[in-house]
């Protein structure tokens, strides 16, 4: 991925929209404090700048799999604990 100044807009963009999707996939994670929702985040905008989305869901459906089990796990130990 290109790191110059006019690609700037378009990378923001970009990551925007991959962590807005996988916000909505896995759960709200916080990407400044959890690295494996860091790494999907960075992983789906690399597929995305490279016209390669359409793949991005089947490589990586273990990872947003447990991303979506672990988020659920900790909202049920939530629950309970009440």
């Amino acid at each position: 991925m290109h790191l110059d100044d006019e690609e700037d807009g378009n990378l923001l963009r970009i990551l925007k929209a991959s962590n807005d999707a996988l916000v909505r996939s896995c759960g709200d994670y916080d990407i400044q404090t959890d690295e494996v929702f860091k790494e999907l985040v960075f992983e789906r905008s690399r597929y995305v700048y490279n016209d390669a989305l359409e793949y991005f869901n089947i490589n990586f459906l273990t990872q947003i799999n447990n991303l979506m089990l672990d988020k659920v796990l900790s909202e049920v130990d939530a629950d309970e604990g009440q």
